[in-house]
């Protein structure tokens, strides 16, 4: 294969990755106008978007190893098949149960997209480039996912028809990738028998500690992003003087966005410092989020909203620099997959949690009380890292 035609198929790769991220991702902003539309209450709202996490969640726990059986070209088709699937439901839907199915069908689509992209782009992109394709897989998807919401809520915001509007051009995209990808050419692999078991394992017994705090740190940074993507539509009309799906699409993005930047940036922080300062600095957005709700003050949403950008980048770059410090390429799959479904329960549980509390407390006071809950938690893996043993950390990226 010559340098263009592989850069050719990195590039059609890229491309699928992204248009799956964004349609998984675009609906966040029409939460409100669902609401509204409806008459829904936030509980509904939390319900809907739980519905796409309980999708990732069983792409991870029953269908993670399926690139393994039928490849990652058709496992990306796939998940386009249920892009397309999920949108066109969602399009139609005219209740909370047949959007939820919707969402969810997208959740496993996202599962699929993610996972099988990851083993794409690092067998396709150019020799030259190998050793950044996670990396830059990290980045498109974030980039794919940020773009999501802002893409939904500029559609939603000037077009007619905001629950209908945004998702044809992603259900064209998905068509068109997916033929596209009939063109690459396919790669030799190990194929194995095809198990729905799910896989999950913790490291050696003397990392157990540092792995919990990892995951349990996953739990508060994914609930906090969670918050934002399923409610910050709804109660961000209360607090700033401007509001609409651009502008609640723009908050998500922009966390999004921000992670991906830090990052890349951050590259050369020690793993463990990496982790202690994105605990510390997810704390002061939670902290600067409960002031806003309590005060009413709109700036702090701003500095909320940048902050936690950046203690998402940080804390997920420490979580992958010290996974991959206490696991072996045998073990490491299967360690990083109960890293994830312990994390993917912090998108679950809180925020059903949130919507419960919203329908009979109001919504100001559930996000208040999620603020106190998410950071002592942060405040506690903060104090036990800082317990953990120098020795059992490595020493750089």
């Amino acid at each position: 294969m010559n340098e263009n035609q592989s850069w050719r198929d990195f590039i059609l790769v890229c491309i699928a990755l992204c248009i799956g991220t964004i349609g998984t991702a675009l609906a966040s902003p029409l939460y409100p106008i669902y609401q509204e539309l409806w008459g829904l209450n936030p509980s509904d709202i939390t319900f809907i978007f739980v519905s796409y996490m309980l999708g990732c969640l069983t792409t991870l726990l029953f269908l993670g190893r399926t690139s393994n059986t039928i490849g990652y070209v058709k496992t990306m088709q796939l998940g386009l098949i249920f892009i397309t699937i999920g949108l066109l439901m969602s399009i139609f839907a005219s209740d909370v149960m047949s959007l939820s199915w919707g969402r969810f069908i997208i959740g496993i689509a996202s599962g699929l997209m993610t996972t099988s992209a990851l083993i794409g782009l690092i067998q396709t992109v150019p020799t030259s480039h190998k050793q950044i394709a996670p990396q830059l897989s990290s980045i498109i998807t974030a980039v794919g996912f940020g773009l999501g919401p802002l893409f939904g809520g500029f559609f939603a915001e000037f077009f007619a028809y905001p629950l209908v509007i945004p998702y044809v051009p992603i259900v064209i995209g998905s068509i068109f990738c997916f033929f596209s990808l009939f063109t690459l050419k396919p790669i030799p692999f190990d194929v194995q028998k095809f198990n729905f078991a799910p896989k999950l394992l913790t490291p050696q017994s003397h990392d157990r500690t540092q792995f919990f705090i990892l995951s349990l740190t996953a739990f508060a940074v994914f609930a906090g992003f969670s918050l934002y993507a399923s409610l910050s539509p709804s109660f961000v009309k209360d607090i700033l003087p401007w509001h609409g799906p651009l502008i609640s699409g723009s908050a998500i993005t922009v966390i999004l966005l921000i992670s991906a930047a830090t990052q890349f940036f951050s590259r050369s922080i020690k793993p463990q410092s990496s982790l202690l300062l994105g605990i510390m600095t997810c704390f002061m957005s939670v902290i600067a989020l409960f002031l806003c709700m309590e005060f009413k003050i709109s700036w702090l949403f701003f500095l909320s909203d940048g902050l936690f950008g950046i203690g998402h980048g940080l804390a997920l770059l420490g979580a992958f620099g010290l996974i991959h410090h206490m696991t072996t390429p045998h073990n490491r799959a299967a360690v990083m997959s109960t890293y994830l479904f312990i994390g993917y329960l912090g998108t679950i549980l809180p925020i059903l949690a949130v919507g419960y509390l919203a329908d009979h407390f109001g919504l100001t006071n559930a996000v208040i009380w999620f603020c106190i809950a998410i950071s002592i938690l942060l405040i506690v893996l903060f104090i036990k890292q800082m317990m953990v043993k120098p020795s059992k950390l490595p020493l750089a990226n």
